[in-house]
């Protein structure tokens, strides 16, 4: 079951946690504590937010990605800086272009993780499946 968007103190919210480490925004250290939390910018389209690690992933490939996702759905917004925060037992990433991309309080919101990347989509279909295809362009600039 995916997360909800929550309201923080920044805005909406989404908790990450294991998105998040399976994407390297986040590294802890042998105790568990966190060693380096990513700064992002969230890139706004309709459906869909792409979190991307500006240390980790050239301007290049986020060119890539973010053209990718304008053909795809047609629209692009805003995109913001933010960081992936602590939050609870875990962490979470502000989202403040959100609610130009059509999320609200209280939507489930699935985090899909790639190489320095969150791909952040509602449940419909055509976003779950650009959300892959993301992954897979992400996946493939690093092995390149």
């Amino acid at each position: 079951m995916p997360n909800a968007i929550k309201q923080s103190g920044e805005g909406l919210a989404l908790q990450v946690t294991k998105p998040a480490r399976a994407a390297s925004l986040v590294e802890e250290n042998a105790d568990g504590e966190p060693a380096r939390r990513a700064e992002v910018l969230v890139y706004a389209f309709d459906e869909v937010l792409l979190v991307v690690d500006v240390d980790r992933v050239e301007v290049s490939d986020r060119a890539e990605l973010v053209a990718s996702a304008a053909r795809d759905t047609k629209s692009i917004y805003r995109a913001r800086g933010a960081r992936i925060q602590i939050a609870g037992n875990g962490y979470q990433v502000n989202l403040p272009p959100a609610e130009d991309a059509g999320f609200d309080e209280g939507d489930a919101a699935p985090a899909h993780p790639a190489p320095g990347l969150l791909v952040i989509t509602t449940n419909e279909r055509p976003a779950s499946r650009l959300a892959a295809d993301l992954m897979t362009i992400r996946r493939g600039q690093i092995s390149t």
